[in-house]
Protein backbone atom coordinates (compact mmCIF):
# COMPACT_ATOMS: atom_id res chain seq x y z
CA UNK A 1 0.00 0.00 0.00
CA UNK A 2 0.97 3.72 -0.80
CA UNK A 3 0.55 6.71 0.50
CA UNK A 4 1.23 10.54 -0.63
CA UNK A 5 3.80 12.33 0.02
CA UNK A 6 2.21 15.00 2.41
CA UNK A 7 1.09 11.83 4.15
CA UNK A 8 4.30 10.59 4.60
CA UNK A 9 6.01 13.70 5.83
CA UNK A 10 3.36 13.80 8.86
CA UNK A 11 4.05 10.24 9.64
CA UNK A 12 7.92 11.28 10.18
CA UNK A 13 6.94 14.47 12.02
CA UNK A 14 4.90 11.95 14.45
CA UNK A 15 8.81 10.10 14.70
CA UNK A 16 10.46 13.73 15.20
CA UNK A 17 12.40 14.13 11.70
CA UNK A 18 12.27 17.40 10.50
CA UNK A 19 10.37 18.40 7.00
CA UNK A 20 9.33 21.51 5.22
CA UNK A 21 6.23 23.43 6.94
CA UNK A 22 3.43 23.13 4.37
CA UNK A 23 -0.15 21.73 3.80
CA UNK A 24 -1.89 20.03 1.55
CA UNK A 25 -5.00 21.90 -0.97
CA UNK A 26 -7.04 21.16 -3.23
CA UNK A 27 -8.08 24.72 -4.66
CA UNK A 28 -5.88 27.70 -5.52
CA UNK A 29 -7.81 30.03 -3.45
CA UNK A 30 -6.67 27.52 -0.83
CA UNK A 31 -2.84 27.04 -1.89
CA UNK A 32 -2.41 31.11 -1.71
CA UNK A 33 -3.68 31.30 1.63
CA UNK A 34 -0.88 28.88 3.02
CA UNK A 35 1.61 30.50 0.98
CA UNK A 36 0.48 33.77 2.79
CA UNK A 37 0.37 32.09 6.26
CA UNK A 38 3.40 30.15 5.73
CA UNK A 39 5.26 33.74 4.93
CA UNK A 40 9.03 33.88 2.97
CA UNK A 41 9.33 34.87 -0.32
CA UNK A 42 8.99 31.62 -2.23
CA UNK A 43 7.08 28.40 -2.41
CA UNK A 44 6.56 25.43 -3.78
CA UNK A 45 3.86 23.43 -5.19
CA UNK A 46 4.02 19.95 -5.39
CA UNK A 47 1.74 17.39 -7.24
CA UNK A 48 0.26 14.77 -4.80
CA UNK A 49 0.18 11.18 -6.49
CA UNK A 50 1.49 8.05 -6.51
CA UNK A 51 4.16 8.24 -8.52
CA UNK A 52 7.81 9.29 -8.81
CA UNK A 53 9.72 11.38 -11.39
CA UNK A 54 6.73 14.61 -10.72
CA UNK A 55 9.27 17.11 -11.09
CA UNK A 56 10.25 15.92 -14.67
CA UNK A 57 6.77 16.22 -15.61
CA UNK A 58 6.04 19.61 -14.08
CA UNK A 59 4.65 18.59 -11.29
CA UNK A 60 6.95 20.07 -9.08
CA UNK A 61 7.36 24.24 -9.92
CA UNK A 62 8.38 27.56 -7.73
CA UNK A 63 6.98 30.65 -6.88
CA UNK A 64 7.78 34.03 -5.61
CA UNK A 65 3.94 35.35 -4.92
CA UNK A 66 0.93 33.99 -3.26
CA UNK A 67 -0.91 34.81 -6.53
CA UNK A 68 1.92 32.71 -8.23
CA UNK A 69 1.42 29.97 -6.40
CA UNK A 70 -2.30 30.35 -7.13
CA UNK A 71 -2.15 30.02 -10.60
CA UNK A 72 0.48 27.11 -10.49
CA UNK A 73 -2.13 25.30 -8.61
CA UNK A 74 -5.34 25.57 -10.72
CA UNK A 75 -2.56 24.76 -13.44
CA UNK A 76 -2.01 21.90 -11.69
CA UNK A 77 -5.17 20.78 -10.58
CA UNK A 78 -6.90 18.37 -13.06
CA UNK A 79 -4.35 18.10 -14.66
CA UNK A 80 -2.95 14.46 -15.96
CA UNK A 81 0.59 14.16 -15.56
CA UNK A 82 2.73 10.99 -17.05
CA UNK A 83 5.40 10.27 -15.51
CA UNK A 84 7.83 7.05 -16.24
CA UNK A 85 6.21 5.36 -13.17
CA UNK A 86 2.45 6.10 -14.18
CA UNK A 87 2.67 4.68 -17.53
CA UNK A 88 1.32 6.52 -20.74
CA UNK A 89 -2.03 6.90 -19.58
CA UNK A 90 -0.77 9.02 -16.27
CA UNK A 91 -1.98 9.92 -13.13
CA UNK A 92 -4.38 13.03 -12.40
CA UNK A 93 -3.83 15.33 -9.89
CA UNK A 94 -6.56 16.42 -7.54
CA UNK A 95 -3.85 17.93 -4.45
CA UNK A 96 -1.26 19.52 -4.51
CA UNK A 97 1.01 19.91 -1.33
CA UNK A 98 2.16 23.87 -1.04
CA UNK A 99 5.35 24.19 1.19
CA UNK A 100 8.00 26.98 2.23
CA UNK A 101 11.62 26.43 -0.11
CA UNK A 102 14.05 25.09 1.21
CA UNK A 103 17.48 27.17 1.31
CA UNK A 104 19.67 24.36 0.26
CA UNK A 105 23.16 23.54 0.93
CA UNK A 106 23.64 19.59 0.08
CA UNK A 107 21.37 17.16 -1.46
CA UNK A 108 21.18 13.34 -0.04
CA UNK A 109 19.57 10.15 -1.33
CA UNK A 110 18.40 8.01 2.06
CA UNK A 111 15.70 5.24 1.56
CA UNK A 112 15.34 1.75 3.50
CA UNK A 113 13.73 -1.51 2.26
CA UNK A 114 13.29 -4.76 2.80
CA UNK A 115 16.02 -7.09 1.38
CA UNK A 116 14.26 -10.66 0.94
CA UNK A 117 17.22 -12.05 0.18
CA UNK A 118 18.78 -11.21 2.35
CA UNK A 119 15.67 -11.01 4.80
CA UNK A 120 17.31 -7.84 6.38
CA UNK A 121 16.42 -4.27 6.11
CA UNK A 122 18.53 -2.42 4.03
CA UNK A 123 19.49 1.65 4.86
CA UNK A 124 20.61 3.11 1.11
CA UNK A 125 22.19 6.39 1.04
CA UNK A 126 24.30 8.46 -1.77
CA UNK A 127 25.68 12.10 -1.85
CA UNK A 128 23.64 12.05 -5.36
CA UNK A 129 20.42 13.23 -4.09
CA UNK A 130 17.62 14.58 -6.26
CA UNK A 131 18.02 12.83 -9.27
CA UNK A 132 16.56 8.83 -10.10
CA UNK A 133 18.40 6.75 -7.91
CA UNK A 134 18.18 4.46 -10.69
CA UNK A 135 20.14 6.47 -12.95
CA UNK A 136 23.01 6.67 -9.69
CA UNK A 137 23.23 2.83 -9.79
CA UNK A 138 23.43 2.57 -13.38
CA UNK A 139 26.45 4.88 -13.96
CA UNK A 140 28.18 4.59 -10.86
CA UNK A 141 27.35 1.96 -8.21
CA UNK A 142 29.87 2.69 -5.98
CA UNK A 143 28.00 6.15 -4.80
CA UNK A 144 25.65 4.02 -2.94
CA UNK A 145 26.19 3.08 0.13
CA UNK A 146 24.36 0.10 1.79
CA UNK A 147 23.98 -1.08 5.18
CA UNK A 148 22.56 -4.37 6.50
CA UNK A 149 20.65 -3.85 9.81
CA UNK A 150 20.70 -7.27 11.88
CA UNK A 151 17.02 -8.23 12.78
CA UNK A 152 18.08 -9.72 16.06
CA UNK A 153 20.40 -6.21 17.31
CA UNK A 154 18.56 -3.35 15.34
CA UNK A 155 19.77 -0.42 13.67
CA UNK A 156 23.22 0.85 15.53
CA UNK A 157 25.25 3.48 16.49
CA UNK A 158 28.28 2.76 14.54
CA UNK A 159 26.51 2.13 11.36
CA UNK A 160 24.93 5.40 11.23
CA UNK A 161 28.45 6.80 11.51
CA UNK A 162 29.39 4.53 8.34
CA UNK A 163 26.07 6.10 6.58
CA UNK A 164 26.87 9.26 7.34
CA UNK A 165 30.78 9.51 6.41
CA UNK A 166 30.07 7.73 3.26
CA UNK A 167 27.79 10.36 1.86
CA UNK A 168 29.71 13.27 3.40
CA UNK A 169 28.27 13.78 6.62
CA UNK A 170 31.03 13.22 9.25
CA UNK A 171 31.11 16.14 10.91
CA UNK A 172 27.40 15.84 11.35
CA UNK A 173 27.21 11.98 12.70
CA UNK A 174 25.17 13.18 15.86
CA UNK A 175 22.22 14.51 14.83
CA UNK A 176 22.15 12.14 11.55
CA UNK A 177 22.20 9.24 13.47
CA UNK A 178 19.32 10.58 15.85
CA UNK A 179 17.76 11.01 12.47
CA UNK A 180 18.05 7.61 10.91
CA UNK A 181 17.21 5.50 14.43
CA UNK A 182 13.89 7.46 14.51
CA UNK A 183 13.30 6.66 10.68
CA UNK A 184 14.40 2.83 11.37
CA UNK A 185 12.01 3.01 14.06
CA UNK A 186 9.25 4.18 12.17
CA UNK A 187 10.10 1.39 9.38
CA UNK A 188 9.69 -1.04 11.87
CA UNK A 189 6.78 0.33 14.12
CA UNK A 190 4.50 0.34 10.66
CA UNK A 191 5.14 -2.52 8.62
CA UNK A 192 6.89 -0.40 5.98
CA UNK A 193 8.07 -1.93 2.89
CA UNK A 194 9.90 0.73 1.37
CA UNK A 195 10.95 4.76 2.86
CA UNK A 196 12.73 6.81 0.59
CA UNK A 197 13.77 10.12 1.12
CA UNK A 198 15.17 12.27 -2.16
CA UNK A 199 16.21 14.76 -1.74
CA UNK A 200 16.88 14.49 1.51
CA UNK A 201 18.78 17.55 2.51
CA UNK A 202 21.39 19.88 4.58
CA UNK A 203 20.01 23.32 4.62
CA UNK A 204 21.95 26.61 4.94
CA UNK A 205 21.64 26.63 8.31
CA UNK A 206 23.08 22.77 8.47
CA UNK A 207 19.90 21.61 9.75
CA UNK A 208 18.60 17.61 8.31
CA UNK A 209 15.34 18.14 6.44
CA UNK A 210 13.50 15.41 4.65
CA UNK A 211 12.70 17.46 1.69
CA UNK A 212 10.37 14.61 -0.32
CA UNK A 213 9.30 11.51 1.16
CA UNK A 214 7.93 8.48 -0.41
CA UNK A 215 6.54 5.23 1.43
CA UNK A 216 4.76 1.71 0.85
CA UNK A 217 3.79 -0.45 3.70
CA UNK A 218 3.24 -4.48 3.69
CA UNK A 219 -0.52 -5.27 2.63
CA UNK A 220 -0.15 -8.49 4.80
CA UNK A 221 0.30 -6.57 8.21
CA UNK A 222 -2.20 -4.04 7.47
CA UNK A 223 -4.59 -5.54 10.06
CA UNK A 224 -2.74 -4.46 12.95
CA UNK A 225 -2.24 -1.07 11.22
CA UNK A 226 -5.65 1.27 11.86
CA UNK A 227 -3.86 4.42 11.63
CA UNK A 228 -2.24 3.14 8.46
CA UNK A 229 -5.07 2.27 6.91
CA UNK A 230 -6.84 4.94 6.72
CA UNK A 231 -4.91 6.70 4.73
CA UNK A 232 -5.18 4.80 1.48
CA UNK A 233 -5.94 6.79 -1.12
CA UNK A 234 -8.32 4.31 -3.57
CA UNK A 235 -8.56 6.91 -6.36
CA UNK A 236 -4.74 6.48 -6.97
CA UNK A 237 -5.46 2.76 -7.43
CA UNK A 238 -6.33 0.72 -10.23
CA UNK A 239 -10.34 0.11 -9.72
CA UNK A 240 -9.64 -3.58 -10.72
CA UNK A 241 -6.61 -3.75 -8.00
CA UNK A 242 -9.16 -2.61 -5.36
CA UNK A 243 -11.66 -5.09 -6.05
CA UNK A 244 -9.87 -8.05 -6.18
CA UNK A 245 -7.94 -7.18 -2.97
CA UNK A 246 -11.96 -7.07 -1.42
CA UNK A 247 -12.45 -10.36 -2.65
CA UNK A 248 -8.94 -11.78 -0.96
CA UNK A 249 -7.33 -12.33 -4.75
CA UNK A 250 -3.65 -10.84 -5.58
CA UNK A 251 -4.24 -8.93 -8.78
CA UNK A 252 -1.97 -6.56 -11.05
CA UNK A 253 -2.69 -5.16 -14.45
CA UNK A 254 -0.46 -5.45 -16.89
CA UNK A 255 -0.28 -4.97 -20.84
CA UNK A 256 -1.14 -8.19 -23.10
CA UNK A 257 -4.02 -10.23 -24.22
CA UNK A 258 -3.77 -13.16 -21.92
CA UNK A 259 -5.74 -13.41 -18.71
CA UNK A 260 -4.05 -15.55 -15.96
CA UNK A 261 -6.07 -17.11 -13.09
CA UNK A 262 -3.17 -18.85 -11.04
CA UNK A 263 -3.06 -20.24 -7.21
CA UNK A 264 0.66 -19.29 -5.66
CA UNK A 265 2.81 -16.48 -7.13
CA UNK A 266 5.47 -18.88 -7.98
CA UNK A 267 3.00 -20.41 -10.38
CA UNK A 268 1.50 -17.30 -11.67
CA UNK A 269 5.22 -16.17 -12.45
CA UNK A 270 5.80 -19.49 -14.35
CA UNK A 271 2.75 -19.09 -16.21
CA UNK A 272 3.48 -15.64 -16.96
CA UNK A 273 6.74 -16.96 -18.19
CA UNK A 274 5.37 -19.50 -20.36
CA UNK A 275 3.25 -17.42 -21.77
CA UNK A 276 6.29 -15.06 -23.29
CA UNK A 277 7.99 -17.92 -24.19
CA UNK A 278 5.26 -18.96 -26.93
CA UNK A 279 5.26 -15.32 -28.04
CA UNK A 280 2.51 -14.14 -26.37
CA UNK A 281 1.92 -11.17 -23.44
CA UNK A 282 -0.45 -11.66 -20.26
CA UNK A 283 -2.73 -9.50 -19.32
CA UNK A 284 -2.38 -9.77 -15.62
CA UNK A 285 -1.10 -11.54 -12.44
CA UNK A 286 -4.03 -12.86 -10.65
CA UNK A 287 -3.32 -15.20 -7.56
CA UNK A 288 -6.39 -16.82 -6.52
CA UNK A 289 -4.61 -18.21 -3.36
CA UNK A 290 -5.08 -21.59 -1.13
CA UNK A 291 -8.76 -22.77 -0.70
CA UNK A 292 -10.02 -21.26 -3.09
CA UNK A 293 -14.02 -21.56 -3.01
CA UNK A 294 -16.14 -21.22 -6.51
CA UNK A 295 -17.12 -17.79 -5.30
CA UNK A 296 -13.74 -16.85 -5.46
CA UNK A 297 -13.36 -17.78 -8.96
CA UNK A 298 -15.92 -16.76 -10.47
CA UNK A 299 -14.83 -13.26 -8.80
CA UNK A 300 -11.60 -13.57 -10.27
CA UNK A 301 -13.15 -14.29 -13.60
CA UNK A 302 -15.16 -10.99 -13.59
CA UNK A 303 -12.28 -9.05 -12.55
CA UNK A 304 -9.95 -10.04 -15.31
CA UNK A 305 -12.58 -9.63 -18.08
CA UNK A 306 -13.29 -5.92 -17.07
CA UNK A 307 -10.18 -5.55 -18.89
CA UNK A 308 -10.89 -4.81 -22.25
CA UNK A 309 -7.67 -6.40 -23.71
CA UNK A 310 -8.04 -9.76 -22.65
CA UNK A 311 -8.14 -11.97 -25.68
CA UNK A 312 -8.19 -15.31 -23.78
CA UNK A 313 -8.38 -16.85 -20.30
CA UNK A 314 -6.04 -19.04 -18.73
CA UNK A 315 -6.26 -20.99 -15.99
CA UNK A 316 -3.73 -22.72 -14.54
CA UNK A 317 -4.01 -24.83 -11.08
CA UNK A 318 -1.91 -26.87 -9.40
CA UNK A 319 -4.39 -28.12 -6.61
CA UNK A 320 -3.07 -28.59 -2.73
CA UNK A 321 -4.40 -27.24 -0.59
CA UNK A 322 -7.06 -26.06 -2.92
CA UNK A 323 -9.10 -29.03 -4.76
CA UNK A 324 -9.26 -29.16 -8.58
CA UNK A 325 -13.09 -29.80 -8.67
CA UNK A 326 -14.12 -26.73 -6.67
CA UNK A 327 -11.89 -24.40 -9.17
CA UNK A 328 -13.85 -26.66 -11.91
CA UNK A 329 -17.10 -25.81 -10.21
CA UNK A 330 -16.22 -22.22 -9.90
CA UNK A 331 -14.81 -22.00 -13.78
CA UNK A 332 -18.48 -23.29 -14.70
CA UNK A 333 -20.08 -20.56 -12.20
CA UNK A 334 -18.45 -18.09 -13.69
CA UNK A 335 -18.78 -18.47 -16.90
CA UNK A 336 -22.87 -19.18 -16.82
CA UNK A 337 -22.44 -16.07 -14.74
CA UNK A 338 -21.14 -13.84 -17.00
CA UNK A 339 -23.21 -15.45 -19.94
CA UNK A 340 -26.16 -17.07 -19.21
CA UNK A 341 -26.76 -20.06 -20.70
CA UNK A 342 -23.42 -20.27 -21.95
CA UNK A 343 -23.58 -24.26 -23.87
CA UNK A 344 -21.26 -26.09 -26.53
CA UNK A 345 -24.25 -24.76 -29.26
CA UNK A 346 -23.68 -21.45 -28.23
CA UNK A 347 -20.92 -19.30 -29.73
CA UNK A 348 -18.08 -17.85 -27.48
CA UNK A 349 -19.63 -14.50 -27.85
CA UNK A 350 -22.88 -15.59 -26.41
CA UNK A 351 -20.69 -16.33 -23.35
CA UNK A 352 -17.93 -14.38 -21.99
CA UNK A 353 -16.51 -13.04 -25.71
CA UNK A 354 -13.18 -14.95 -25.38
CA UNK A 355 -11.92 -18.26 -25.19
CA UNK A 356 -11.02 -20.16 -21.87
CA UNK A 357 -8.22 -22.59 -21.52
CA UNK A 358 -7.72 -24.85 -18.23
CA UNK A 359 -5.21 -26.93 -17.01
CA UNK A 360 -5.87 -28.63 -13.56
CA UNK A 361 -3.65 -30.86 -11.34
CA UNK A 362 -2.58 -31.87 -7.77
CA UNK A 363 -6.25 -32.67 -5.76
CA UNK A 364 -9.17 -34.38 -7.14
CA UNK A 365 -8.10 -33.50 -10.82
CA UNK A 366 -9.94 -36.13 -12.38
CA UNK A 367 -13.05 -35.35 -10.60
CA UNK A 368 -12.30 -31.40 -11.80
CA UNK A 369 -11.71 -32.44 -15.33
CA UNK A 370 -15.21 -34.62 -15.27
CA UNK A 371 -16.92 -31.57 -13.90
CA UNK A 372 -15.56 -29.64 -16.85
CA UNK A 373 -16.58 -32.39 -19.54
CA UNK A 374 -19.95 -32.37 -18.41
CA UNK A 375 -20.53 -28.56 -17.50
CA UNK A 376 -21.71 -28.17 -21.74
CA UNK A 377 -19.33 -25.79 -21.62
CA UNK A 378 -16.67 -24.78 -24.84
CA UNK A 379 -13.56 -24.84 -22.83
CA UNK A 380 -10.46 -25.63 -23.77
CA UNK A 381 -8.33 -28.50 -21.73
CA UNK A 382 -4.83 -28.72 -21.06
CA UNK A 383 -2.40 -31.39 -20.41
CA UNK A 384 0.52 -29.43 -18.64
CA UNK A 385 1.47 -25.85 -18.41
CA UNK A 386 3.45 -26.01 -21.63
CA UNK A 387 0.79 -26.82 -23.48
CA UNK A 388 -1.74 -24.40 -21.60
CA UNK A 389 0.32 -21.90 -22.50
CA UNK A 390 0.70 -22.67 -26.27
CA UNK A 391 -2.88 -22.71 -26.08
CA UNK A 392 -3.48 -19.68 -24.66
CA UNK A 393 -1.26 -17.58 -27.16
CA UNK A 394 -3.36 -19.05 -30.11
CA UNK A 395 -6.36 -18.41 -28.94
CA UNK A 396 -5.46 -14.76 -27.82
CA UNK A 397 -4.84 -14.88 -31.84
CA UNK A 398 -7.35 -16.09 -32.99
CA UNK A 399 -5.97 -19.16 -34.22
CA UNK A 400 -8.92 -22.22 -33.75
CA UNK A 401 -7.73 -24.51 -30.92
Amino acid sequence: MNIHEYQAKSLLRQYRVTTPRGEVVYTSKAAARVAEELGGQRWVVKAQIHAGGRGKAGGVKIGNSPAKIAEITDQMLGSTLVTAQTGPEGQRVSRVLVERASRIERVFYLSMVVDRDAQRIVVMASAQGGVDIEEVAAADPDAIHTEYIDPGVGLVDFQCRKVATAIGLGKKTTSFTRLLKRMYRLFRDLDCLMLEVNPFIETEDGELVALDAKMSFDDNALFRQGDVVELRDFDEEDPKEVEASGHGLNYIALDGSVGCIVNGAGLAMGTMDAIVHHGGRPANFLDVGGGASPEKIANAFRIVLQDPNVRAILVNIFAGINRCDWIAQGVVLALKQQGGSATKEATRDQEIGVPVIVRLAGTNVEEGRRILDESGLELIQAVDLDDAASKAVLAAEGVPA
